[in-house]
């Protein structure tokens, strides 16, 4: 028997939460390194994956299918394509930064109590997430998906709640207050959508009496499963109401400016650059996968709700005073760009929306934790409250503009690339929204822009005065975003094919092809 790589990938940040649960209370330091090393060893896995991934090979690669509930038709499938593994590649980057960033993010929560471990649970719960979200990118089983979409809810829950931001002009009571709300909003908008979710899939099994992924696509395929309008439309709002809360699409987003608002920066990042991508997946693999036909019947609203999205979140980024609603607001921008590509049913719209959830996490991680670090320092998360850091600190105000500047998709950053293919993909099929769409990079530079003008540049205001600034730890987190922001940017080949083969398979279930131009209308 083959090694079992996609299993070991997957379940190496789960062994590792729990041996970083039971590190002693004393020896907080050893959870942290041993967090740490157990990210750099699943991102070794996760960089094998992609070394043996061959692109031009079958569509579901290092499979794995072990028989589990017999009675229910329910196995233990996995197999990756290639959006899979962009979406693991960029997990398992990111969790590294992520533990590094918040390396002192739970001390202050120590007690005397050789009971409580709150370093150790913070790290714990961040590895469980990455088990998780690996997990999900690697199901092929309907009902073995659901399990680790639903399931990754719990970490975040106490992430968000119980190790939120301390950055609070009230008290501490206050501050518990709204990180318990936004810890309550965030586990209860994502159990409706998981409930629904639910009912769609007993529904699929009834239907099609398996949970097979590619049993049920290529019944699909071949004529032997047939699905009534009626009933295939119901399954697929079943399946998108939960994947637009994860997402999240307007006017399910609520909940996120919320969640980023009161989490600690890396957890923040954590939500939209990591869990929230498990949405956006979903939706390419198992809504386009099992139901093309409804798919296609709800292209129309859903590409309306996605221009909403790009509008309405670019809209509230410009009038926010708080850094992290700011980013927050701007997220949901940015995944109205993603399920935009998605539903424009283009090639060139679906490799720039795979591009975009790469590139996304990569950029948002890079603005949140600098802007993470920025907020340590001053202990406040609004804006008015600084100005001139550029002076003061020259190196987190640069890596700041550069994080600023990807958001906004500026050419030479690998966000453009991805920015750049949605609108073309959008065009070619529907040439109204992708014009609407152009309006949220015209926001994007006018909300980057401003916050950095307001924060960086004019006086030093005397609390920023003594900022300083960026340490070697912190360095090593951002120059290497920075510099990944900056190749893909560059030279984004290796990413595009990787995914453009996933994507023409895509293309394939729902019986779409590109738009040929229309060479007399642009004489």
């Amino acid at each position: 028997m083959s090694f079992p790589l996609l299993t070991a990938t997957a379940a190496l940040p789960a062994i590792g939460a729990i041996a970083t649960a039971a590190v002693p209370a004393a020896r907080r330091t050893a959870a942290k390194w041993l967090a740490l090393l157990v990210s750099l060893a699943t991102l070794a896995l996760a960089v094998t994956v992609l070394v043996r991934f061959d692109p031009d090979g079958a569509r579901y690669q290092l499979t794995e299918s072990r028989s589990w509930i017999a009675e229910f038709g329910v196995r233990y499938e996995l197999g990756v394509d290639g959006i899979g593994v962009a979406l693991i590649a960029l997990t398992a980057l990111l969790m590294p930064f992520i533990i590094l960033a918040g390396w002192h993010d739970a001390d202050p929560l120590e007690t005397k109590s050789s009971r409580w471990r709150p370093t150790q649970g913070f790290f714990a719960l961040i590895l469980a997430v990455e088990a998780m979200v690996i997990m999900s990118f690697e199901a092929t089983d309907v009902f073995l998906f659901y399990i680790f979409f639903e399931a990754m809810l719990i970490p975040m829950y106490f992430l968000i709640g119980g190790f939120g931001d301390r950055a609070h002009a009230g008290s501490d009571e206050n501050a518990s207050a709204q990180r318990s709300y936004a810890a309550v909003k965030f586990l209860l908008y994502n159990l409706v959508g998981g409930l629904i979710m639910l009912a769609a899939v007993i529904g699929l099994y009834v239907v099609a009496g398996n949970f097979s992924l590619q049993e049920i696509t290529e019944a699909r395929a071949n004529g032997s499963l047939e699905m009534a309008t009626s009933t295939e439309r119901w399954l697929f709002l079943g399946f998108f109401f939960a994947f637009a809360v994860k997402a999240p699409l307007w006017p399910l987003h609520t909940w996120l400016p919320n969640a980023m608002g009161e989490a600690t920066a890396p957890v923040a990042v954590l939500i939209t650059a990591v869990v929230d991508k498990v949405g956006t997946f979903a939706m390419l693999r198992f809504c386009l996968g099992l139901f093309p036909e409804a798919s296609k019947w709800a292209t129309p609203a859903i590409l309306v709700l996605a221009l909403i999205s790009i509008i309405y979140g670019a809209l509230l980024a410009v009038g926010q005073r708080d850094i992290k609603r700011l980013v927050a607001y701007a997220s949901i921008s940015h995944f109205g760009f993603i399920i935009l590509g998605i539903f424009a049913m283009t090639s060139q719209g679906q490799s720039g929306a795979t591009l975009y959830m790469v590139n996304h996490g990569i950029s948002t991680a890079a603005l949140m934790l600098v802007a993470g670090f920025l907020i340590s320092r001053r202990g406040s998360r609004l804006i008015a409250d600084y100005g001139g850091v550029q002076k003061v600190a020259p190196v987190l105000a640069g890596t700041f503009l550069i994080g600023g500047l990807a958001t906004l998709s500026l050419p030479g950053l690998a966000p453009f690339v991805s920015e750049f293919l949605v609108l073309v993909g959008a065009f070619a099929r529907y040439p109204v929204a992708g014009i609407i769409a152009t309006i949220g990079i015209v926001l994007a530079a006018l909300y980057t822009l401003v916050l950095y003008q307001r924060t960086m540049t004019g006086p030093v205001k005397p609390e920023v005065s003594a900022m300083p600034d960026l340490r070697v730890r912190e360095l090593l987190v951002v120059a290497p975003l920075i510099a990944l922001l900056i190749g893909l940017g560059v030279y984004p080949k290796p990413l595009t094919e990787l995914v453009n083969p996933a994507v023409k398979h895509t293309m394939s279930d729902v019986q779409q092809k590109d738009p040929k131009p229309d060479v007399e209308a642009a004489k």
